[in-house]
């Protein structure tokens, strides 16, 4: 397994990386948003980037931007949207990551009054970034959304999805899932019908109510049961923290509590 941690945008990015290489993960979930980590940004100083993950043996995984509307029903802010997507996918590739997260369109404005237009824009962006993705020969890793996102919340709206697009694999996001059903039921049924599809996992925690990336116990999420499905899975693949504690020791102790839950599995 392989554990990693994702930046703060607004720190210097390489700073970033060399905390997390010190604090001993495989590798940088590269957030790609503004203000620090924007393609653009990456661009201007993308060989001291590389050169950098590569002194540290740190590998990279990309999160795709996250505060995009790339189904919006005006044109020119969808267009950019799709625009600044396509972009960061092309600057990942360039940085050598072989797998990026990407997050489903978000349904803004006066979007949930017309579902069936907003799909069809949410669709549109999907098969330009798989025909993206082909080409560069990487894999998107779509992930779960909170419940307010609409679009990519429950299992059902993956299933068209992975019919579709053969290649598309999941992250599966523990925090998402746990919003609006602290039973667990969601996570564990996106488990059980994707599981052949997950690609990768964030891991946070939280009491069922709001997205706050606490560290794994604060919460509600039952990361026991989570564990052993994914050990019967077979799955051995990359682990964001996705833990947004001030006190980035909480980032750590939380990674030491998974790889306790997967040994007292195996």
């Amino acid at each position: 397994m392989l554990y990693g941690a994702m930046n703060f945008p607004v720190s210097p990015l390489i700073t970033e990386i060399e905390i997390f290489a010190q604090m001993g993960f495989d590798y940088l979930e590269l957030a790609m948003d503004p203000p620090m980590a924007h393609y653009s940004s990456i661009s201007r100083n993308i060989d001291s980037i590389k050169k950098n993950l590569n002194d540290n043996e740190f590998g990279l995984v990309c999160h795709l931007p996250t505060f995009v509307l790339t189904a919006d029903l005006t044109e020119s802010i969808r267009s950019s949207s799709v625009d600044e997507m396509l972009r960061s996918l092309d600057v990942s590739a360039e940085l050598g990551a072989q797998k990026v997260v990407l997050h489903p369109s978000i349904v803004f404005g006066m979007g949930p009054f017309v579902m069936d237009t907003v799909k069809d824009y949410y669709f549109e962006f999907l098969a330009k970034m798989v025909d993206a993705s082909n080409r560069l020969k990487m894999t998107i890793c779509l992930e779960n959304m909170m419940p307010r996102n609409i679009l990519g919340v429950e299992p059902a709206d993956f299933e068209e999805i992975f019919e579709m697009y053969p290649t598309l694999q999941m992250t599966l996001d523990t925090g998402h899932a746990n919003i609006g059903a602290p039973d667990g039921s969601r996570l564990l049924e996106l488990v059980e019908r994707f599981g052949k599809r997950l690609g990768h996992v964030h891991i946070s925690d939280n009491r069922g109510e709001r997205d706050d990336h606490m560290a794994v116990g604060q919460g509600t999420v039952d990361f026991s049961t989570l564990i052993r499905r994914l050990v019967e899975l077979g799955y051995n693949d990359t682990i964001t923290l996705e833990i947004f504690d001030q006190n980035r020791q909480m980032l750590t102790e939380s990674r030491e509590k998974i790889k306790k839950l997967f040994d007292a599995v195996k």
